[in-house]
């Protein structure tokens, strides 16, 4: 299995999900602050695709 660097925008779509997903914890988000752990985790899921897949 060979692993490759996530394109910018998967690695930055993760990032912005995770940071969101930390910060519901302090304030109010709608959606994310009831699903913070889920947020989380699909955002890894999106970085490990990024990385299994390559080009994406």
């Amino acid at each position: 299995m060979n692993l490759s660097a996530p394109t910018q925008p998967v690695f930055l779509v993760a990032v912005i999900l995770a940071i969101l997903a930390v910060v519901s914890t302090f304030v109010v988000i709608p959606f994310i602050s009831a699903n913070a752990f889920w947020t989380v985790v699909v955002a890894f899921a999106i970085l490990t695709v990024g990385n299994l897949l390559k080009g994406m």
